[in-house]
């Protein structure tokens, strides 16, 4: 157990709809408990499974998604993330943009999405 403090919940909204286009904050690869997995493969899966519950709170699934864009924390994973992001998504598959950076938090990626529905 940690004698940090938790930290703070950032001031955004999770999701924003504006008529029929839907907008998700930056997700991450946090698992049912709360923790990240180990490795990109188990990251990649958590964080579209977690976008998938985000969409499916305004009816929606990933199938309505229709933009993405993706952050890794280290370019050698992007052939793995690659295998399981298009697992997720058959075509038409979304547009995307993909790049490398740091992230806040010790996470080896995050994606955003905007959903039409």
């Amino acid at each position: 157990m940690s004698n940090q403090p938790p930290r703070p919940a950032p001031p955004l909204s999770k999701l924003r709809r504006l008529g029929s286009t839907v907008y998700l904050s930056g997700e991450l690869g946090f698992d049912a408990d709360g923790a990240i997995p180990d490795g990109i493969e188990a990251q990649t899966h958590a964080c579209l499974q977690n976008i998938a519950r985000t969409l499916a709170t305004e009816g929606l699934s990933l199938s309505d998604v229709v933009s993405t864009s993706c952050i890794l924390t280290d370019p050698d994973d992007f052939a793995a993330f690659n295998a399981v992001y298009a697992s997720y998504f058959p075509e038409p598959r979304p547009v995307r943009t993909t790049y490398a950076a740091g992230l806040m938090i010790a996470a080896k990626l995050e994606i955003t999405a905007i959903a039409e529905g």
